[in-house]
């Protein structure tokens, strides 16, 4: 099934995490009337029954279902929560969807499922092996299989996006470049500093959550019933550069400083997708450059800093 270019009902979940507000803003700038659900509004993922209800009473022409559990790190530790919010609670929405015909489920996974690659592997292709060697990218995988079998056994309209690293404003500074803006922006406010940092030498596909989110609306519109699409730039940069460029763009001195405890013990020397097939579906490609994506998240990290600084008691 494709969906017509018209605005359509979509549910959105993850609605207050990163992503979730700039697809909001992006389906209600074509129409659509956008229901959000977030861990303080709509069922938990978790509540089959509460999903059931939610979905009859929503009646969504589409169900972009973003949230879960994201935190790769966190998942080690705590790996039966991350497989059952990503899993189950992926099985729940699909429950909801199961009795509304016609309706479409666009389930975000990650490129994190394709685990650790060697260059010659890539670029990464849909048909490329799944390997995640993450609890968080099992759970992933997982709820990608979940996906196929309510398709093919039950006739549920999905399709899997699996989107590779995207940054932008109001992305958590537990991520490397908006953590990277953070310190930089307490810098300028400190005339000058340091940013501290760990191992800068992987390279990333990155890719601005703007672009995504025009992905995901064009899947829900072109894309093929059952199939998977990988969402990236079809380019790798080294931290060197994301970081560099950050700097540049900064009024002050700032040098940068290896932190030993900030090196991860395993780290991925390359990642990079090819979007062909989304392409091909969608006639979708890659607007934004990475430089104005890292200007828009320094200048967030400037406005947030900003306003706490102004929120702060300050000594007498």
């Amino acid at each position: 099934m494709a969906l017509v270019s018209e605005p359509v009902r979509a549910i959105v979940t993850g609605a207050s995490g990163f992503v979730g507000p700039h697809l909001a803003e992006h389906l209600a700038s074509h129409g659509d009337d956008v229901v959000g659900v977030s861990s303080s509004n709509g069922p938990n993922l978790l509540d089959q029954e509460g999903w059931a209800r939610f979905c009859s009473d929503v009646q969504p022409d589409v169900i972009y279902h973003l949230a879960g559990w994201a935190d790769v790190g966190g998942s080690w530790e705590n790996p039966h929560t991350a497989f059952r919010v990503n899993a189950e609670g992926t099985m729940n929405v699909l429950l909801g969807a199961k009795s509304l015909p016609g309706v479409r489920v666009i389930l975000v996974s990650s490129a994190d499922i394709y685990g650790t690659v060697t260059p010659n592997e890539l670029p990464l292709t849909e048909d490329s092996e799944v390997k995640p060697r993450s609890p968080y990218g099992a759970s992933k995988e997982a709820a990608e299989a979940i996906a196929r079998q309510f398709h093919r056994g039950f006739g549920v309209d999905t399709l899997i996006a699996r989107p590779f690293n995207h940054i932008g404003p109001g992305q958590s500074d537990k991520f490397a470049a908006a953590a990277f803006a953070r310190k930089i922006a307490l810098s300028e406010i400190a005339g000058g500093g340091t940013v501290t940092h760990g191992d800068l030498s992987p390279r990333r596909d990155f890719l601005d959550v703007r672009d995504v989110v025009r992905a995901y609306r064009l899947l829900a519109e072109h894309g093929s019933s059952g199939a998977t699409y990988n969402i990236c730039s079809g380019k790798d940069t080294q931290m060197t550069d994301v970081l560099r460029t950050l700097i540049d763009a900064s009024s002050v001195t700032i040098t940068s400083i290896t932190d030993p405890d900030l090196i991860r013990p395993i780290e991925l020397a390359v990642h990079r997708g090819s979007y062909d097939r989304l392409a091909a579906a969608t006639g979708w490609q890659p607007e934004i450059k990475l430089r104005e994506t890292l200007t828009d998240v320094l200048n967030d990290a400037r406005v947030t800093v900003a306003a706490e600084a102004a929120d702060t008691p300050q000594e007498k």
